[in-house]
């Protein structure tokens, strides 16, 4: 991997819900006081009940802060977390508990939380688009939590997760220092609550699934604790598949399919291609692992009139003219395909969902000027969470809560010169807790993590036959937060619980 710096542009780009623009100019918080006192804990609970499934379930919500510690009793950060468990449970071993969060790195756990798993979401549309602000909370039909206790978690300076006085922030942003330290959280929650008898899961999205993949590991090797499950939501485990570098051709492969998917959403490919969506991308898929990516490794050897071949045949696919590919070098990157699609109509389409159009001043320019999938998702939640943790669940804080964290330089220590790849943790986690099962799911239109990747990635795990089995893959209709559409938010419960009880035996 190459030196951090020139990762930034791509690591902003895969936060969850941000704004990229916005992102990048984003301020770093204001530095703690040397001389403070060292963090306390404090704690809001309250209870409350919700219908999921016909059955009412009495739950208790926890929103507070755990102080981490070192060997020497040293308070080193304050970490804020959500948690729910169910009401009446006497026996631990017969309730799971899951661990979410949000991705980035950066971003705090508001959108898991309050979109796709807690029992009170944001309002959207049916087919997930916005609604005028602020917003709205509304119970959540779609949680898990009758099928598992929910713990949220905001890494060390996201949400109000903070460093200890006098501590320095780098010991927290990295890949290696983010996980040892969640793995810490987790550790230390499980202990408090008493709940190792408990079933374990851990569900990631994003920059979250990097994270999940490394905690299977570290928390297995470092504490003895073996996971039931991990679920990773719009995943990216190996990095080379996510750079748009000179000489590294995966991406350009891995996001034909969502190009294809894309162009079929806007109605931009040939009639006989705009049937059966998953017909279609069964087609594109046989060509992006053939004859695609051989002519990619040809490079200058790729004959003129096969060139020529292919550009037409990525043409077809994308929705973008032959011309235009072929000046591309038959290579597309994402800016490029989201600002030239629907460029004869003044519009540009959404990277975390390409179902979403926006519009530029410059209407010739090569990149958009903000993610429109991106910025709907990301006032509504906002106003939300800070509504909800003050008013309904009674947690009084004044500081600001950090949906994006400014934590660069983020620390690529153990990856120097490759890329990262946390896909190989993951084969180290399974195959020695061969009971570990592992569920990816993928939208079709997400361009931040595309969906094929997930595919390739499960492909090239090298598990052994025996625990090929224990992995699964599941698709959506919609971007990188497939469950701001309500279809997709219903399968998506359907399948994560369906996982849980397979995974943990609790059906």
């Amino acid at each position: 991997m190459r030196k951090a710096c020139s990762l930034l542009p791509i690591l902003l780009l895969v936060l969850l819900a941000a704004p990229v623009r916005a992102q990048e100019t984003q301020k770093e918080p204001a530095k703690e006081d040397k001389n403070a006192k060292p963090p306390e804990e404090k704690v809001s609970t309250t209870r409350h009940t919700i219908t999921l499934g016909g059955q009412a379930i009495a739950y208790t919500a926890t929103a507070g802060n755990l102080v981490l510690k070192d060997e020497e009793g040293n308070a080193k950060a304050s970490v804020f977390y959500v948690a729910y468990t169910k009401d009446g449970v006497k026996d631990p071993g017969d309730r799971p508990v899951t661990f979410s969060f949000n991705g980035g790195p950066g971003a705090a756990s508001l959108w898991v939380h309050l979109g796709a798993f807690g029992p009170r979401r944001v309002e959207r549309t049916k087919e997930g688009m916005g609604l005028p602000p602020p917003g709205r909370l509304v119970d959540n039909e779609y949680s898990l939590l009758d099928v598992t206790d929910l713990v949220f978690i905001d890494p060390v300076s996201t949400g109000y997760s903070r460093p200890a006085p006098g501590q320095d922030v780098k010991q927290f942003h990295g890949v290696r220092q983010d996980i040892e330290w969640v793995a810490e959280f987790i550790r230390l929650w499980i202990t408090r609550n008493e709940r190792w008898a408990s079933p374990k899961l851990l569900a990631g999205e994003s920059y979250g699934t990097t994270r999940a993949a490394g905690l299977a590991q570290f928390l297995a090797e470092r504490y003895g604790m073996m996971l039931n499950g991990v679920v990773l939501v719009s995943s990216v485990l190996n990095w080379q598949n996510q750079e748009f570098n000179v000489g590294n051709d995966m991406p350009y492969i891995l996001h034909l399919p969502t190009y294809a998917a894309t162009a079929w959403y806007h109605r931009k490919l040939p009639p006989d291609l705009q049937g059966d969506l998953r017909k279609t991308l069964d087609e594109v898929e046989t060509f992006a692992r053939g004859e695609y990516a051989l002519a990619l490794l040809q490079g200058d050897r790729l004959a003129p009139e096969k060139r020529r071949e292919i550009a037409a045949r990525v043409a077809r696919y994308t929705g973008l003219s032959p011309d235009y590919v072929e000046r591309s070098n038959l290579r597309i990157e994402i800016y490029r395909f989201t600002k030239e699609l629907l460029r004869g109509e003044g519009k540009t389409v959404g990277r975390l969902d390409t179902r979403f159009t926006g519009s530029d001043l410059d209407a010739v320019g090569e990149e958009p000027e903000y993610d429109p999938a991106s910025t709907s998702t990301d006032g509504p939640y906002v106003a939300m969470v800070n509504d909800y943790l003050r008013r309904e669940l009674g947690y009084k804080e004044d500081r600001p809560y950090e949906r994006l964290a400014m934590v660069w330089p983020w620390s690529w220590a153990g990856f120097e010169n490759k890329y990262v790849n946390l896909a190989e943790n993951l084969r180290k986690a399974m195959t020695r807790n061969p009971d570990l099962q592992v569920l990816f799911t993928c939208g079709y239109y997400d361009l931040a993590t595309p969906y094929f990747d997930s595919v390739y990635t499960v492909d090239h795990l090298g598990l052994a036959e025996s625990l090929r089995g224990h992995v699964k893959l599941a698709y959506y209709e919609a971007g990188h937060m497939m469950y701001i559409r309500e279809a997709d938010h219903a399968k998506l419960k359907k399948d994560i619980a369906d996982f849980i009880k397979a995974s943990t035996g609790k059906r």
